[in-house]
């Protein structure tokens, strides 16, 4: 890094503050339509620890820890309300193939770094992690004040969990002999409903609107090691950002989701 770098993470450090999370500090101010997020993030830096932790877990010699309460105490303040939230989907491809070629104990201990790492990117950059399903990571991105800053930071999320994967859990699993992890992600914005199950405070509490099924689905029919947008992520995308995108056609029978915005069907965006 150079020594004028050093000196705008300097700078840059002062607008963070601590995040609930345990992994990592979060993103507090907004500047509309920037092309680069708030913080200036070290992807080397990045991709040498996670390079560290799964190679000291994949010896017994690290434990990955999870917590989803910095998510669960943001939801709380807006129970029974509708919130704009982006959402990200980011799922496991090919986990049915690692499980029947790898040891149960080592599977878990990659599910886990997984997970982990693809968390670790999401508090990077502002989000909360809402649950994990399976080998998929669901997180969100409260988007009440500067949607295009948001928007920015969901799509730069989702790229910097492409990059981790890559660079950082497949060279060392190669050296084990293990196949290449790979995933697939979807980003949409909207409105949705928080529910709390139960009356208990300590009751979880879920996402629940048409966003949270759009981006589920759009998901699904993402490609390997690729990222899939809703329109209203993408025409609040910098335009620089934008052009790494490319619109994406469905057959009638893949893809039937309407736009709430323009009353027409969903357009959806690709990864060039």
């Amino acid at each position: 890094m150079t020594a004028a770098n050093k000196g705008v993470d300097k700078t840059t450090s002062q607008n963070l503050t601590k995040s609930p999370s345990p992994f990592i500090s979060m993103i507090t101010g907004e500047k509309k339509a920037k092309v680069e997020s708030d913080a200036i993030y070290d992807t080397d830096t990045q991709i040498k620890q996670t390079q560290d932790r799964i190679w000291k877990a994949l010896k017994r010699r690290y434990q990955y820890d999870s917590n989803l309460d910095s998510g669960q105490n943001f939801l709380k303040n807006h129970v029974n309300s509708k919130i704009p939230l982006v959402i990200l989907y980011v799922d496991l491809v090919g986990s049915t193939n690692l499980s029947m070629t790898i040891p149960v104990d080592k599977l878990v201990t990659i599910i886990r770094a997984f997970t982990y790492e693809m968390s670790s990117a999401v508090y990077r950059y502002g989000g909360f992690v809402l649950k994990y399903v399976g080998d998929a990571v669901i997180a969100f991105f409260p988007s009440l004040s500067n949607k295009f800053v948001v928007c920015d930071r969901a799509v730069r999320c989702g790229m910097s969990m492409l990059t981790v994967i890559k660079n950082g859990l497949n060279p060392i699993l190669n050296q084990y002999d293990y196949p290449d992890l790979s995933a697939k992600i979807g980003i949409d914005e909207g409105e949705n409903i928080i529910v709390q199950y139960g009356h208990d405070e300590t009751s979880p509490l879920d996402i629940l609107g048409y966003c949270m099924s759009v981006s589920s689905k759009m998901t699904s029919l993402t490609k390997s090691n690729n990222i899939t947008i809703g329109d209203d992520v993408y025409v609040r995308l910098h335009p620089e950002l934008r052009q790494k995108f490319v619109k994406v056609n469905y057959s009638a029978r893949e893809w039937n989701y309407v736009s709430k915005r323009t009353g027409e069907l969903y357009k959806l965006y690709t990864l060039k």
